[in-house]
């Protein structure tokens, strides 16, 4: 058994087991390995975000959270190439660098053989530079206030090249595939809600406040209008 279909055994004995431990010893006798390269197993499969939790003492081992995994999904090769070339691209769309780690580890617990057919078949597609390729640094500042309910700093570039500062409370990303990404939130400069387009922030940092009480966005009507509304 190769390290990829190991890793994905340990998840699977895991979830048999849970939430009872299963110790070191007895997984490494299982797959027939050193106690040591179970344990290297172990820590990358936690990097990696796997809730696995270790237990210590007598009856103690690792055991696997189920409340916080899905179900086992097996891909075929077409199915994660499409994923793979769907989010190989996500430009400036919410959590981008989340799409792509959703992608490898949807790899990561494929077979050895289904993971090499899905590359072989990705390696078979090629995607045209385009502007968007290149991702703004402030977009994972404004993610970590949308998620964290923070009040975020940003330096914006309006439609006629003008920068101004704004300390703003988010509310909403607004946007689609193949469109414009919108952060919604409420500018304290302006004293109402403001739609700024993420490709025009040419900078971003979280203030440390968290929004203790979050306004709720406005948008009525036809969201795309509503938003060009707002725009700044």
């Amino acid at each position: 058994m190769n390290r990829t279909d190991r890793l994905y055994a340990l998840v699977e004995e895991l979830r048999a087991f849970a939430p009872r431990p299963r110790t070191a010893r007895q997984l490494a006798d299982r797959y027939e390995v050193s106690v040591r390269t179970v344990e290297r197993d172990l820590n990358a499969l936690l990097e990696a975000g796997v809730p696995i939790y270790a237990t210590p003492g007598p009856g103690g081992g690792y055991a696997l959270d189920k409340s916080h995994t899905l179900p086992p999904v097996n891909f075929t090769p077409e199915e994660a190439t499409a994923l793979a070339v769907a989010l190989a691209r996500p430009g400036d769309s919410p959590f981008a660098d989340a799409l792509r780690s959703a992608v490898r580890k949807v790899v990561g617990v494929m077979s050895s053989h289904e993971a090499e057919a899905a590359q072989r078949l990705a390696g078979r597609i090629r995607l045209f530079p385009h502007e968007s390729d290149v991702r703004q640094q402030a977009g994972g500042v404004v993610e970590d206030a949308i998620l964290g309910m923070q009040v975020v700093e940003i330096d914006y570039q309006d439609r006629n090249g003008a920068v101004t500062t704004r300390v703003v409370e988010p509310l909403v990303l607004a946007g689609g595939s193949g469109q414009t990404w919108y952060l919604v939130a409420y500018c304290r400069l302006r004293q109402d809600e403001r739609a700024f387009r993420l490709d025009r922030i040419a900078d971003a940092r979280l203030t440390g406040e968290t929004v203790t009480q979050a306004r709720q966005p406005t948008m009525q009507g036809s969201p795309p209008a509503r938003i060009l509304s707002l725009l700044e």
